[in-house]
């Protein structure tokens, strides 16, 4: 019986001594994991606020391409008007 204990004892430090480099390692595996996630939540936010400011500016881009239009037509008209008056 106290042999058996002995035996026990003395697989259960050679196991944690064998395992303890694998925890170790394990352990850094999950803080380069956590630092992985935060960068990539980061990123995450910052391609949704890219992706809002492109459509901001194409909102923006279209509404500039209306005014041009316009004053395109009334260049045109103006000139017009003007060959008719001369």
């Amino acid at each position: 019986m106290m042999l058996d204990n002995d035996l026990k004892e003395a697989l259960s430090e050679l196991l944690k001594s064998e395992l303890s480099p694998v925890i170790q390692r394990l352990d850094g595996i999950d803080s380069r994991l956590d630092r992985l996630e935060l960068e990539q939540s980061q990123i995450k936010q910052a391609v949704l606020e890219t992706n809002e400011t492109v459509k901001r500016m194409e909102v923006i881009q279209e509404q500039q391409h209306t005014i041009i239009e316009l004053l395109s037509a009334r260049s045109i008209e103006q000139e017009a008007k003007l060959k008719w008056i001369k």
